[in-house]
């Protein structure tokens, strides 16, 4: 039996069609007419104990709609939910007890308080045993540098201090599952970095599963071993990252530094099967899918326009695929 099983699991909301202008507004405010927006549409999911799970997709794809049916916030429309045996939004406590979860900028730490002070409650919260309380504070004090924190109000923290307290917040009562929504937005590279280490780490050591949501695609890199991907409610690919990438990843960058153009290119180099980012007399950027050409066909073509000083390559990042995907997706 999976840690999390999602069939058919649905959720729409009733919105308000508004009309334009004094007569449409009051006549909204009379007699509303409504239309059903699918933010979930029967999606079918299954997770394991231990798994790194990056679900992601654009705005408004449904990722946090899922989370929060996940979490017990919201109660589905339709289908059927299980998450470590119990129904989240029929046995949200019980739930509670089992799951982390960080949601943006929301803060679960007590704003006038020292952080030591919003820990001790939340061990009180979840009666988390003395022993694993100091020995998890002592872990995540040192993965997370929160040493000279400790002692500070809330409400004068940084950002990315702030963060750091929040992720050691979540993780504090041994979870078996937690959901991070958005957990680095805004932080720098440095914090960004630390936390990814301390979540594989906790990952590795007490094989808690993690959903992460995020924008931040580095985040998905580093972290996941397997991609959920949402696109208006349904999901359009669930499976392992290399797979992923080797599906989608068709298309190779290369940068070429050029010199001596000659004049007969009418300033513009022209190649079959590749998509040109960026030219100048001594630059060349394009794009190719290297199933359909090789690199090596497109520096015979190019040397007959210029000479090739130097070539600089990388496969397409998973930023790159996602564009690729939602680019042919939007086309439809």
């Amino acid at each position: 039996m999976s840690l999390i099983e999602v069939k058919d699991l649905e959720k729409t909301y009733k919105i308000i069609e508004k009309e334009e202008g004094l007569k449409g507004y009051f006549k909204n405010l009379i007699k509303p007419k409504y239309r059903e927006f699918t933010a979930v549409n029967k999606i079918n999911m299954n997770i394991e104990e231990g798994e790194l799970v990056g679900y992601i997709g654009e705005n408004g794809a449904g990722k946090s709609t899922t989370i929060k049916m996940l979490t017990g916030i919201l109660t589905p429309t339709s289908g059927n939910v299980v998450v470590n045996g119990l129904v989240p939004y029929e046995d949200r406590i019980k739930n509670n007890k089992n799951i982390g979860a960080v949601f943006g900028q929301k803060t679960q730490l007590w704003w006038d308080l020292p952080v030591i002070e919003s820990f001790r409650l939340i061990k009180q919260m979840y009666k988390i045993p003395e022993g694993e309380y100091r020995k998890n504070l002592k872990k995540f004090t040192e993965l997370l540098e929160l040493g000279d924190l400790l002692e500070k109000q809330v409400k004068n923290l940084s950002l990315g201090q702030k963060m750091r307290c929040e992720i050691a917040a979540t993780f504090l009562h041994n979870p078996k599952i937690v959901y991070l929504d958005e957990p680095t937005i805004g932080l720098d590279v440095l914090v960004k970095e630390n936390i990814r280490k301390f979540i594989k780490d906790i990952n590795k050591e007490k094989n808690t599963t993690v959903i992460l949501t995020t924008h931040d695609l580095k985040d998905i890199e580093d972290i996941c071993d397997r991609i959920i991907l949402l696109d208006k409610g349904n999901i359009i690919y669930d499976g392992e990252k290399q797979k992923f990438k080797d599906i989608y990843g068709k298309f190779v960058i290369a940068e070429f530094v050029i010199q001596n153009k000659n004049e007969d290119t009418n300033k513009h180099i022209k190649l079959d099967n590749v998509e040109i980012l960026e030219e100048s007399d001594t630059k060349l950027k394009i794009q190719f899918n290297h199933k359909e050409t090789t690199i090596i066909k497109i520096v015979e073509e190019i040397s007959k326009y210029c000479e090739i000083e130097d070539i600089h390559m990388k496969e397409a990042e998973l930023e790159d695929m996602l564009k690729e995907i939602y680019k042919g997706a939007h086309k439809c």
